[in-house]
């Protein structure tokens, strides 16, 4: 059989294709290399033989809590400074979701009616770039697995629809959010019309302003959509009293839609990213991609992924850290995020709040300051101040690596992708992209045939105007700035400060 005819998982879906047919033999690999890849694949499809459907989708979500080493410092209440119980939550998140984000069950299993909306794009395609690999000529085998399949053109719809359901069930009418490129809000915008519930978005000016057909989009699927920091809550007036002109950032989004959601009994808060239930949806990515590799007989060297509160990355990671854990692969993970907003690189590791106003619990994470707003970089699902309580628990532990990269460097890299495989990037994953380049040409030096999976989280056909500014040459890097730094930082919460 074919190598090329191996690519098509389970019909009638295609779950994984190549640009080109892969030149890849197993026959040129060593006896002990071909017997341990052998015995990873049976592994790795005796313990998941069940957990997907006829067609290639997961059938559980898988929580990582439990196989991590040690557990994740719990959240605190902002005002009793104590561990955060699940009724403290019930203002803002309906129960199963709340359950959700505290279970301690390896696997959580995804409803029928979620199933048969993911079927809409779900499994999603693992693409062997191999038109890229000629053009750096490298011996490293590059595989990205590509999300912008979705009706949003992103992972976000793999949490947002579940987050719709689960309020629906529970007899919510109304759901608030933030945004900042606008993948997440047109993600909940489409899942909230599936669910008939009214919608309403904070989007983050920065990104309110250079993207606008983001905002069309939402509104085209029933969202109301508004620039934050707005006139329409006490968070909004605030910084706007302050700065009249602000350019806003997630942090700012998120303290609104809190504040609305707070304060009306009939309408709930969803979050694109950042909380452990978000990151659990996602695995959906990791384990569609484990079985997909499988089938090819490949397995990761590499794996790298954006970060900007992490959900990308912990989907598509989470389950590979399992496999690590267990001691079947050995990868090296890397998080990728803007040299302008590195949480993970240059941020400490302490409590804060997960929005600008302060009225999140606190979480245990790696931060800037809760109040830090970063520079307007066209990455805007990336500037965010802090990184995912769980995937900062899991840099601690030493499981996985992480790098920072200018937004210049990252657009040529997309620039070389969209021409050699044809997709255009968002600009989040152009971050993984990009390091997925350097890696690649750091093979052709050494000779190293390593195996490189990205997650090519979305396409940037929303994004072209940042395109344009790339390549009329009047792109800047906007670099992290140690003195507005400095300044958030000194206003995290003092009375934490040796838990930092």
């Amino acid at each position: 059989m074919a190598m090329s005819s191996l690519l098509y998982t389970s019909p009638p879906r295609i779950s994984c294709t190549s640009s080109e047919p892969t030149k890849h033999s197993l026959s040129f690999a060593p006896k002990k290399q071909l017997l341990m890849q052998r015995k990873h694949r049976l592994q790795v499809k005796a313990s998941t033989v069940n957990n997907y459907d006829a067609h290639g989708i997961p059938k559980q979500w898988y929580n990582i809590i439990p196989d991590l080493p040690a557990m994740p410092p719990p959240p605190l209440h902002p005002q009793t400074l104590e561990p955060l119980k699940p009724d403290d939550l019930s203002s803002l998140f309906p129960d199963e979701l709340i359950r959700q984000e505290v279970s301690l069950d390896r696997f959580i299993d995804i409803p029928d009616e979620v199933i048969d909306i993911y079927g809409l794009w779900r499994p999603t395609p693992l693409i062997r770039a191999k038109r890229l690999e000629k053009l750096l000529d490298t011996p490293a085998r590059i595989y990205y697995k590509y999300e912008g399949t979705s009706p949003a053109g992103s992972h976000k719809l793999n949490t947002a629809v579940p987050q719709a359901f689960y309020n629906a069930r529970e007899g919510i009418k109304k759901v608030v959010t933030e945004t900042g490129a606008g993948q997440w809000g047109s993600s909940i915008a489409f899942a909230s019309s599936l669910f008939d519930l009214d919608c309403e978005v904070w989007q983050v000016r920065a990104s309110y302003d250079q993207k606008p057909y983001r905002k069309l989009m939402m509104q085209t699927w029933g969202a109301r959509v508004h620039p934050s920091p707005s006139d329409l809550t006490e968070a909004g007036r605030s910084i706007l009293e302050t700065d009249p002109l602000s350019l806003g950032s997630l942090g700012i989004a998120i303290s609104e839609a809190v504040e609305v959601a707070a304060k009306n009994s009939d309408t709930k808060y969803c979050l694109g990213s950042v909380l452990n239930h978000v990151l659990l949806h996602q695995t959906v990515i990791g384990e569609e991609c484990i079985k997909q590799m499988g089938e090819i007989g490949e397995t990761p060297d590499v794996i790298i992924g954006c970060t900007g509160g992490g959900s990308n990355f912990g989907g598509l990671a989470f389950p590979f850290i399992r496999e690590k854990l267990k001691g079947k692969i050995s990868p090296v993970i890397r998080a990728v995020e803007p040299s302008a907003c590195p949480s993970l690189t240059k941020g400490v590791y302490a409590y804060d709040y997960g929005d600008t106003a302060g009225m999140t619990p606190l979480m245990k994470m790696h931060t800037l300051g809760h109040d830090f707003i970063p520079d307007p970089i066209h990455a805007g699902g990336l500037r965010y101040h802090g990184m995912a309580p769980l995937i900062s628990h899991i840099y601690e532990l030493g499981l996985m690596e992480a790098i920072s990269m200018p937004q210049i460097e990252c657009f040529q890299g997309a620039i070389q992708f969209a021409r050699t495989e044809g997709l255009i990037p968002a600009p989040e994953p152009t971050h993984a992209i990009a390091a997925t380049i350097r890696e690649a040409l750091l093979c052709k030096e050494t000779g190293e045939s390593k195996v490189i999976l990205t997650a090519m989280c979305g396409h940037g056909h929303f994004d072209l105007p940042a395109y344009d500014k790339y390549l009329r040459g009047e792109m800047i890097d906007l670099l992290y700035s140690d003195e507005k730094v400095r300044a958030s930082m000194a206003k995290i919460p003092k009375v934490l400060a040796n838990q930092m």
